[in-house]
């Protein structure tokens, strides 16, 4: 897993973590990087989708109800940017719409857009 950070005319950062395989797979996996995007001075985050693991895309499980938890009781703001066209069930869809009609986390299909969703 790669951070980078990006900090924007002071009034921003943003913490990038990168990574081509699953490295965020519960709750405290995520919690382990809110505390260091938190310790770079971050205040928002954006995840490749391919960081995140299996069981947070079948809500059966409920990992990304407690993952979304953390980023809402520590106030941040999540951007996870990754093709979600493989994701077609109802439920699903149903998920990432009110997600995106939120405030607080977006999934956004490529960098530009989620940074847009940081930005504002």
């Amino acid at each position: 897993m790669e951070m980078k950070y990006y900090n924007r005319n002071q009034a921003y950062s943003v913490a990038h973590v990168i990574s081509h395989v699953p490295v965020i797979l519960n709750a405290g996996d995520m919690l382990g990087v809110l505390a260091d995007a938190g310790y770079n001075g971050c205040d928002r985050i954006m995840l490749d989708a391919t960081a995140l693991g299996r069981d947070f895309y079948d809500l059966r499980t409920g990992v990304a109800g407690d993952i979304l938890q953390k980023i809402s009781n520590y106030r941040l703001r999540l951007a996870i940017v990754g093709d979600f066209s493989q994701f077609t069930s109802k439920n699903w869809r149903d998920f990432v719409g009110e997600c995106n009609r939120g405030r607080m986390v977006r999934f956004a299909s490529h960098i530009d857009e989620a940074m847009e969703f940081l930005q504002s």
